[in-house]
Formats: structure tokens, C-alpha cells, sequence
């Protein structure tokens, strides 16, 4: 979904052509997988974080061409909207310091982008969903300029034969709302994290981000507010799921999935093939032995842990897995014990000589993680040893105890491994996610989103982890 493109209106010529080549890639990657060809190289970890560009009052600002102009920086691109930018770090091995590297160069590109940003007297933030947007604000007016965003909105519009997109979101409040236009989307940003898997691993490493992606949505939660509405901890699951709702698939184009993995993470792709029709046709160049056309179909399909084709730096075709369910922000030192509570957890739950796949019923996983986006630490969820356990409890008892192990397991470096934790645990106990921060300011100051805004964007400049931040 990354890459330039120049056509925004497809014949179906293209759609047929594109299916052929499609087809053919199938043919080589069932190949890959059939003769093992992947990379057996393991622990090497790489994100990506959407961010918000605001003005002096804390309202979002449409200039991210500008500011992209300014920085010339490979890893800062556009997002959907004009108001969004993404910022790309290079993988890194886990092992020793590579946790730190990743953090220090995602903050090296947030100083580079703020500091630009400030000659326009505007400020970066990272929030999952901004509590100043308005619904008037999501218009084609502030789409970003890049033909693939047309061609994406235009193409959702037709696969909805021209319907709205409706959105419903019930929590503390309710809200509904309909858009002609795809930019209800541009309302959610996240911090996305990729782990690189040999293929020996990769089924159980899905599986495990599967069955984490519960505590990690609520522990990591920070979406509590959407056009003035107090609704879900992480309102960005609902959102994204309805704003590119265009059917297809068992459970929608934005998916937790139809069940686990049992065989191969070929499964994915065949399901994608199958279930969800081709978005954008592009006429691409490349060849069909880098895949092209099967990992542009892979990316208009939005899985909240996704299977990744990628390429080493020697050509070797490598499988990652994208986790998508953390929102962004609010530090970048909250930000870094994110990612260690996500890799950690993920890699000791991927190598219990019992599978929890096999001890924790899908159905049971997916009640978890809507009932985790929806509530926070706040709730109960079934857990692999079959009995139902608080959150909070289970973070103490379980959970952190399993992510040191497995960070441990993956050679991070001890002396990381304790501070960060450690900010994941103060947070559980105290109760404070980014969402309850933001609940417990609007509490007090009922109806200021823009005083939220600005104050949440004074501490995020600040790098304090967010369960120390107070309320004035």
C-alpha cells in the first residue's frame, strides 16, 4: 500500500490482468513454502508509527506535504489523511541492544519531524484517535495528494456499489455517523510492530500474537474519544474495522481472522485469494519471484496480526508478522515498553512445549480482544489455563513474568529489560493507560478536548511514562 502509483480508475481489463499474475505468484510462493526456501533467520524486529500533525490549539493540520518537503527523510511518508505522517524504523535484531536501537531511531525521526514541524508552528503527536477531530474534518478536502489514496476510495466506494459507510460505535456514549468517502480511516493511527519468524516458527508466532493481542490492546490502550463521544478504550478497533467495511472474507476486510493457523501461514494468502476480492489492479513492473502483486493484495487486506512477505539483503524471501493492534503513543519511553511487552510475551507464549492454541479456544481469543479494546484493564478474559482471570492480575501473576523470559530467551540486553517492564507493570497497577489519562482529564474538565490535546502533547514532549502523569 506504500509504493507510487498513477492509475486511480480501473478497467476490468486491469482486474483480470492482475488476477493472472496473482495466480502465478500463488504458484511460487506455494513453492516456498513447499521446498522451505524462507529465511531461517529469526528476532529481527521493525515498526512503523502513524502519527498526528497538529496547530498551536491542538487541532489537527493538513500539511503534511509540507512538512515532508522540509525533512527529506526516506523513512517519514504520507498517510491517508493530510494531518497524518508515518514514521519508519529499520529492523533491527532483538538480540543484545537492538530493542534500544529501535527506540533510539524511532525518537531520532520524531525530533527530526518535530523540529521541522515546529517551523510551521505545529507539533507531531502520537494518539491512537485525536480528541479534536471532528466528523467535518474527514473530507477529500484533506486526503493526501498521492494517486494510490484515490484509487483506494474510490475503489471501497465501488465495491459498496456507491453505498455510505456507516459507522456505529456504542460505549460510555454512542456514536453513528455515514461518509461518502473512505476518510473515516484517517481517524485511526497506530504503532505496528514486525517480527521476522524462520518458517519453522512463524504458524506458533501467529498464533501467540493472536492470543496476546487481548492483554497487549489493553494494556497499550489509548483511543477513548471520537467526535466528542466517550466510547471504547481503544475506539480504534471498531473504527477501522467499519470504516473499510466492503464485505468479503469470513469476518471483514479488517480482521482478527477465522480462526488460528493449524499448518502454514500459506493459509493467509490462500484465504485472501479466495475471500476478499482485488482492490487496486495496479499494472505493476516487477517480477513475479519478488511477489508483488500477491503482497499489494496482502496489504488492502487488514489483519490486526498479519502475515508479511519480505526479502533479505541477499534476496532470500523471509515471513514476518505484523502486529496492528497498539495504538500509538503517548511517550516514546511508553512506546518502548510496548514493544517489549509485545515481543517477549509473543516469543515465550510461541515456544511452550503445549501450543495455546491448542489450550485456548479461538472463539474464546477473539471474546478476549473486543472485550479487552472495549474495556481496558478493566475486564475478565479467559486465559490459556482455561480459567477466567482480572487483567490486572494476570499482568502480575503471568504475563510480565512471561515477557522477561521471553526477551531474556531473545538475548535483549538485561539492563533494558527491567525499565521497561518495569513501566509496564507500574501502569497495570496503577490502572493508568492513555485512554484512562485522557478519561480521567475530560472527568475533570468536561468538554475541553483541546485542553486534553494540549496537555497530552506537553507531556508527550516531556517523555514521562504516562502512569505518572497527573491531572491539574
Amino acid at each position: 500500500m506504500g509504493q507510487g502509483i498513477a492509475a486511480t480508475h480501473f478497467r476490468h481489463y486491469d482486474f483480470r490482468r492482475f488476477a493472472r499474475i496473482m495466480a502465478e505468484e500463488m504458484m511460487i510462493l506455494h513453492k516456498w513454502f513447499e521446498t522451505k526456501q524462507f529465511s531461517s533467520t529469526r528476532g529481527i524486529a521493525g515498526l512503523e508509527l502513524e502519527t498526528w500533525i497538529i496547530d498551536a490549539h491542538g487541532r489537527p493540520l493538513p500539511i503534511n506535504e509540507k512538512l515532508l518537503a522540509r525533512t527529506e527523510s526516506p523513512d517519514i511518508v504520507t498517510e491517508l489523511s493530510q494531518f497524518n505522517l508515518e514514521f519508519n524504523v529499520p529492523p533491527q535484531p532483538l538480540a543484545g541492544t537492538g530493542l534500544r536501537r529501535l527506540c533510539d531511531s524511532l525518537s531520532d525521526t520524531w525530533k527530526q519531524c518535530s523540529q521541522v514541524a515546529a517551523e510551521f508552528d505545529a507539533s507531531i503527536v502520537a494518539i491512537g484517535t485525536l480528541p479534536t477531530l471532528t466528523d467535518d474534518m474527514l473530507t477529500l478536502r484533506n486526503m493526501s495528494t498521492q494517486p494510490r489514496y484515490h484509487a483506494l476510495n474510490q475503489q471501497i466506494l465501488r465495491m459498496r456499489q456507491g453505498r455510505p459507510i456507516h459507522l456505529d460505535i456504542s460505549g460510555r456514549d454512542r456514536l453513528q455517523t455515514s461518509h461518502l468517502d473512505v476518510m473515516l480511516e484517517a481517524g485511526t493511527t497506530s504503532l505496528q510492530l514486525h517480527l521476522q519468524v524462520p518458517l519453522s516458527d512463524a504458524v506458533r508466532v501467529m498464533n501467540a500474537a493472536t492470543i496476546a493481542s487481548a492483554p497487549i490492546v489493553a494494556a497499550t490502550a489509548n483511543s477513548p474519544y471520537l467526535f466528542g463521544r466517550h466510547l471504547w478504550h481503544e475506539t480504534r478497533i471498531p473504527l477501522f474495522e467499519q470504516s473499510v467495511n466492503v464485505g468479503g472474507g469470513p469476518f471483514g476486510r479488517v480482521t482478527l481472522g477465522a480462526g488460528y493457523v493449524t499448518d502454514s501461514l500459506e493459509a493467509c494468502f490462500v484465504e485472501n485469494v479466495d475471500h476478499y476480492p482485488v482492490m487496486l489492479p495496479l499494472a505493476l513492473e516487477n517480477a513475479c519471484d519478488r511477489l508483488t502483486h500477491l503482497r499489494l493484495h496482502n496489504g488492502t487486506v487488514w489483519r490486526w496480526n498479519r502475515p508479511l512477505v519480505g526479502f533479505d539483503d541477499d534476496e532470500t524471501p523471509h515471513l514476518r508478522v505484523e502486529h496492528r493492534v497498539m495504538s500509538a503513543g503517548p511517550t516514546i519511553i511508553d512506546m518502548a515498553a510496548n514493544m517489549a511487552l509485545y515481543y517477549g510475551l509473543v516469543e515465550t507464549l510461541s515456544c511452550q512445549p503445549d501450543p495455546p492454541e491448542q489450550q485456548l479456544e479461538f472463539e474464546s481469543a477473539r471474546e478476549n480482544f473486543y472485550q479487552a479494546a472495549r474495556r481496558g484493564l478493566h475486564t475478565e478474559i479467559m486465559w490459556i489455563d482455561q480459567r477466567r482471570w482480572p487483567l490486572k492480575k494476570l499482568f502480575e501473576e503471568q504475563l510480565l513474568p512471561m515477557a522477561h523470559a521471553g526477551l531474556t530467551n531473545l538475548g535483549v540486553n538485561s539492563d533494558d529489560v527491567a525499565p521497561w517492564l518495569g513501566i509496564i507493570e507500574q501502569r497495570v497497577m496503577s490502572g493508568q493507560t492513555g485512554a484512562v489519562w485522557q478519561q480521567r482529564f475530560i472527568d475533570r474538565h468536561p468538554g475541553e478536548f483541546a485542553a486534553l490535546v494540549r496537555e497530552y502533547r506537553t507531556r508527550q514532549q516531556h517523555n514521562e511514562p504516562v502512569h505518572t502523569w497527573s491531572i491539574d
